[in-house]
């Protein structure tokens, strides 16, 4: 994948969010600088990976995990509120989804004006085959982390989580 950062000059050095701050930026800042480059690199990576196994975006494949995660469905707001877009977004991606046949959506007795959303079961194998791939792929990428296992990073960073 070419870096876009060494466009038009083969002999320069790749320039990343952290090499960009120098060497008088704060140690702080320069780990955060260093966890953006390589959440920005591992993103594109899954997003690729997507789109070229599957045909599949980063956000369809998030609300078909929110949905796995949910046998019994979530309503429209709720796939919203987890995924952290807006509802227009919800509905674009769910509208597809159902033209495809991946989700169902059935309108609440309670709420006329609530959905709710489900996997259907060929969402399910779909989502499963993708998941399967995906892991797959990000058990590759953890390879590059001989000595810190995924598990510990998640028991690290977790407590950097805002309450």
């Amino acid at each position: 994948m070419p870096n876009p950062s060494t466009a038009g000059n083969a002999d320069a050095a790749p320039v990343d969010l952290e090499t960009r701050a120098g060497d008088t930026a704060h140690e702080a800042l320069r780990l955060w600088l260093r966890l953006l480059t390589c959440t920005n690199l591992v993103e594109a990576d899954i997003r690729s990976r997507l789109r070229q196994d599957f045909a599949c975006t980063l956000p369809r494949f998030d609300l078909m995990s929110q949905l796995d995660r949910h046998p019994e469905g979530l309503k429209m707001g709720e796939l919203s509120r987890r995924m952290m877009v807006t509802g227009g977004n919800v509905t674009g991606i769910t509208d597809q989804l159902q033209q495809e046949g991946l989700v169902s959506r059935e309108a609440l007795p309670t709420d006329r004006r609530a959905y709710l959303i489900r996997l259907t079961p060929a969402g399910r194998e779909a989502f499963s085959r993708m998941r399967a791939r995906m892991r797959t792929g990000s058990s590759n990428c953890s390879r590059a982390w001989p000595t810190l296992t995924a598990a510990r990073c998640s028991a690290f960073w977790a407590g950097s989580r805002p309450a």
